[in-house]
This record gives C-alpha cells, sequence and structure tokens, in this order.
C-alpha cells in the first residue's frame, strides 16, 4: 500500500474545474514531482492534499486510511506535512526556535506529559538534527530576517521536518534559488528521502525536479498529462508542448534540461 495515493481527485472552484480526475501516489523513501506550466492546479492539489482545500470529488488515503474528510490539523498529526510557497517564518524567533515550535507536541495527552516530564531537551536534539542535516546549524542562533533567500528557504524545509512527517509535501521551494543554492537543495532532499520520509515536490525548476526525483507527474490545466520516472518525462512531447507551447518534436534533448 503506498504512503499516500489519490483516486480519481477533482477540485471545483464555483464552474472552474483546478484538479480534474487526478491519480498519484507517493511511496515512503520515495522523491515524487509534480511539475506544470503556471496555473495548472499544483498548489491547489497539495492544499487538497494537506486539508486546506475540500475535494469535491475522489478519494485521499495516507498511511493506510482515508483522509479526504479530515481537517488539516488531523493530518498533520497522522504526519503529513507542507512548505509554503510565502515563506511564513516567525521573525521574531530564531531559527533554531522556529523549528522547535514545530516540533511541539501534536496531540493532547502528550502536553499532559510533558507536564509531568518535559521533553524539551529531546526535542533540542531532534531540532539540531535536522538543522546539521540541512546545512543550517551554524545559523541556528540567527534570525530569519538575517539569512539569505536560499537560507530562508532551506529554513522552512527544515522547520516542515522539525515534526517529523511521513510525507513532506515542498511547494515550489527553489523559488528564488540560484543554480548553486537549488542544487544543493536537490543534494539535501535526496538524503532526506533516504532516511525513509516520502517527498511529494512541487517545483518550476525543471533541471532540479529531473534531477532528483524518482517519478514525475504533469499537470495541466488540471488534468495528468503525463507520468513516468525523469527520462521519459524529458522526452515526452507533451510535456514539452505544454511547456513551450508548440510542437517540438525531435527537439526534446535541447529544450528540457538533463
Amino acid at each position: 500500500m503506498s504512503l499516500l495515493a489519490t483516486h480519481s481527485l477533482r477540485i471545483n472552484y464555483g464552474g472552474l474545474v483546478a484538479v480534474n480526475q487526478v491519480d498519484v501516489r507517493v511511496e515512503a523513501g520515495q522523491l515524487v514531482g509534480l511539475i506544470g506550466p503556471n496555473g495548472a492546479g499544483k498548489t491547489t492539489f497539495i492544499d487538497a492534499l494537506t486539508g486546506f482545500v475540500r475535494p469535491s470529488a475522489g478519494e485521499i488515503h495516507f498511511a493506510g486510511r482515508r483522509i479526504d474528510g479530515d481537517p488539516a490539523h488531523r493530518r498533520a498529526q497522522l504526519g503529513l506535512a507542507r512548505t509554503w510557497q510565502s515563506l511564513e517564518l516567525f521573525s521574531d524567533l530564531t531559527v533554531r526556535e522556529n523549528l522547535l515550535v514545530a516540533s511541539e507536541p501534536r496531540r493532547w495527552w502528550t502536553f499532559l506529559a510533558d507536564a509531568v516530564r518535559p521533553d524539551v531537551r529531546g526535542r533540542g536534539d531532534a531540532v539540531d538534527t535536522v538543522l546539521a542535516d540541512l546545512g543550517l546549524a551554524a545559523f541556528a542562533e540567527r534570525m530569519p530576517d538575517d539569512l539569505s533567500q536560499g537560507q530562508r528557504k532551506l529554513v522552512g524545509v527544515a522547520r516542515a521536518l522539525a515534526a517529523r512527517p511521513q510525507l513532506l509535501c515542498l511547494d515550489e521551494p527553489a523559488a528564488g534559488l540560484d543554480t548553486s543554492e537549488s542544487g544543493d537543495l536537490g543534494r539535501r532532499l535526496r538524503r532526506i528521502v533516504d532516511a525513509g520520509v516520502g517527498i511529494l515536490l512541487v517545483d518550476h525548476d525543471m533541471s532540479l525536479v529531473l534531477a532528483v526525483c524518482d517519478y514525475v507527474y504533469v499537470l495541466e490545466f488540471g488534468r495528468l498529462i503525463a507520468e513516468g520516472p525523469p527520462e521519459r518525462i524529458r522526452s515526452d512531447e507533451r510535456v514539452i508542448t505544454a511547456y513551450l507551447g508548440e510542437r517540438a518534436g525531435n527537439r526534446a534533448e535541447t529544450v528540457m534540461p538533463s
């Protein structure tokens, strides 16, 4: 059974169909990409997965149970985490404190347990591990506003990981990063999935997605037009046409990043 699976997922906004009959799977320890032109429905899809948009039809299954009727906080408790395109960091907290907030216990009885036997030290150790894994240990006591855009993006990923999710949905984590920062992000994402966490990566950086993902889904106008390993997506004429707006034929190798 897949860690995450959607079945015929549809999301309507009035008369507009934003996501239409989409089936996506993510396994534990797998890095899956979701790409498509602007307006394809990628962020709406993540919103539906994480409980911020109600599907009009279809099903979402996570960790062995159906969750499309669950509220966002319940899905987070089950281990489904996300990042946002706009960085939602606490500007008055240090980087480490931002992660500590995210690592707070997520069930009511753990608050009672912590009142009797606080586990702040244990959570602090876990936060320090995440900071080290993402190359942010040197910035732990810095304020978010003192960091570069690339560093703040990594803090957003680290904060989501601090909640110890089973699946992490990343919404445009490479936006605003230069080529070097994007490559470094890709290498760190591979380490995360190698540790057993599933990742669904939405990004416009085609070089990043095709370089690091195990499997890729392509959306256009809310519908899946292609899926498969990166080498298949790279040469798929439907994908090239969706991005270029014209038939590309044998030019696939020159227009899609390798």
